[in-house]
């Protein structure tokens, strides 16, 4: 684990037991149990019709939080920090001594110099120079190098007339082109993929898969610092807000989790539902649908990342008819609010041209890396239906299945036929 800044509050050592806030007490529902997380969906659905909008639960060593699962509860954290901070030095549990060090929720919550853990100012700061580095590189040629790398995912299977999209292109794609951008040599691409699971998922492994991305991207940090080149890294070390290692080396992590996570569930998400459904593809090969349609859908209705960590409350506040007192943590319910029947009480209803779903978060956080993971998807999808006239899903659309965490649910297959 990074280590934590001197003026932020110390980790308690692990042995130090968990306890729940008084309001908290009752809360049962563990959203890392494997009940949980075998249908989350319908675990949203639950704490919904039992606390309505705002309900408490219990993470991963039983802390506790409070799951946003309204659509405008959602909103209104997101969009005001000064009521819900993303700074988790203000974390009660945390500043108390109820967290252990070793805890698998730090990877996730905790403070770091990057400009996802603060507010005012100093995120403006960074995340100036976040998306200025980003808009550079991605003016360079982003399409290219999508192309680049779908075409060499496909080479490896094109003769073989049958692939699996999940384990031999969406999961590996986004995070080979990130390793193009960053500056990062290709070869380290299957074992960060590796590392950003195990990150996400949880368990006694998080600390240690994190831990290794961030050794990986101090060495990449200071290589660039030696040798810049025209990489997302080295626009980080030269932007005149004047980042220092630290500040670069958090970034990098910042961005390589967040856009190879998402982005490759989403292009999962994506395939999965036009090969699903053999008159959305014929659709899309016509023109009479876009890509940019069927990703819109699907984040609607299957966010990349389903639960968002996390706001910490500034003072004591009510929220979705809640009590909340100061430094309580809130993680939010992208997919649960995306669902929330109070504004959307009719979930097949058509969302074209509809862009108020929370995917990409909302309010001064909101992802800067949109256009990238688009760019990603939609040129990925456009190549591999070029490359492979007459693909066909070979399973029961009905009968693929999920992987769940706390913070997503992955495809886990998307079996395929093709003339070889």
């Amino acid at each position: 684990m990074n280590a934590q800044p001197s003026e932020g509050p110390h980790l308690a050592e692990p042995d130090v037991p968990t306890a729940c806030p008084a309001q908290h007490a009752g809360a049962t529902t563990r959203l890392y149990a494997t009940e949980t997380t075998s249908d989350p969906y319908g675990t949203y659905s639950r704490l919904r019709k039992q606390y309505g909008p705002v309900a408490p639960v219990l993470l991963e060593g039983d802390v506790p939080a409070w799951l946003v699962l309204g659509y405008r509860e959602n909103r209104r954290v997101l969009d005001n920090p000064g009521q819900f901070s993303r700074d988790s030095r203000r974390w009660r549990d945390w500043k108390e001594g109820r967290i252990a060090e070793n805890s698998p929720l730090i990877p996730m919550l905790g403070w770091r110099p990057d400009c996802l853990s603060q507010d005012g100012e100093p995120h403006q700061r960074l995340r100036r120079a976040v998306t200025d580095s980003m808009e550079t590189v991605t003016n360079r040629g982003i399409r290219r190098h999508v192309v680049h790398v779908a075409d060499q995912q496909i080479d490896a299977f094109a003769d073989t007339g049958r692939a699996d999209l999940v384990l031999q292109y969406s999961e590996y794609l986004p995070m080979l082109v990130l390793t193009r951008l960053f500056g990062l040599p290709e070869t380290e691409g299957e074992s960060l993929v590796t590392s950003c699971a195990g990150m996400m998922r949880g368990g006694e492994d998080a600390i240690a898969h994190n831990d290794r991305i961030g050794r990986v991207l101090a060495e990449l940090t200071a290589h660039k610092r030696a040798e810049p080149g025209p990489d997302f890294a080295t626009g980080l070390i030269q932007h005149p807000a004047g980042l220092d290692d630290d500040e670069v080396q958090n970034h990098l992590r910042l961005v390589l989790i967040a856009a190879h996570t998402t982005t490759s569930n989403l292009l999962a998400r994506v395939l999965q539902s036009i090969l699903g459904n053999e008159s959305r593809l014929g659709e899309l090969i016509s023109g009479e649908m876009t890509t940019t349609a069927v990703v819109e859908e699907m984040m609607w209705n299957s966010p990349p990342l389903a639960v968002l960590p996390g706001r910490f409350a500034n003072a004591d506040c009510e929220l979705g008819g809640q009590r909340l007192r100061t430094g309580d943590l809130l993680i939010l319910g992208l997919a649960a609010g995306n669902l929330d029947p109070e504004v959307r009480p009719h979930t097949g209803t058509a969302v074209n041209g509809n862009q108020a779903h929370l995917a990409f978060s909302s309010g001064p956080h909101q992802c800067p890396g949109q256009a990238l993971g688009q760019a990603i998807i939609e040129t990925a999808v456009e190549v591999l239906i070029q490359r492979l006239p007459g693909l066909s899903l070979t399973a029961d659309p009905d009968q693929l299945t999920d992987t769940a965490s706390t913070w997503e649910t992955r495809l886990d297959h998307l079996p395929v036929t093709f003339p070889a």
